[in-house]
């Protein structure tokens, strides 16, 4: 199946947690909290501004993100557990690192 987001909506994917912490404890899966970096998988046109003209997004798929704590809505496509979001709610682009793990589904 293949999914377009529409007007300013991306389509992200999580990216994994660091596993352990600086001092190497190991953090058990019931003890982590959600990643909040993920990478662009499918980008909207763009949204409308007050005269009707197009502004594209900012963004682009392949680009490494942050985004808040309760950003965006979870879905399932295909299997993959994937959160749509508008770009607002994107705190900015990670760059110089290409994307990490993806998340285990």
């Amino acid at each position: 199946m293949k999914f377009r987001p529409l007007h300013d909506r991306v389509v992200v994917r999580r990216l994994d947690a660091e596993e352990k912490t600086a001092g190497g404890i190991i953090i058990p899966d019931t003890a982590k909290e959600k990643p909040m970096e993920g990478e662009i998988v499918a980008v909207g046109p763009g949204a409308r501004d007050e005269t009707g003209k197009l502004v594209p997004l900012d963004v682009k798929s392949g680009d490494r993100i942050l985004f808040g704590k309760w950003s965006g809505t979870e879905v399932k496509l295909d299997g993959e557990e994937l959160l749509i979001m508008k770009e607002s709610d994107i705190m900015g682009i990670i760059e110089g690192q290409p994307a990490g793990k993806r998340k285990a589904a």
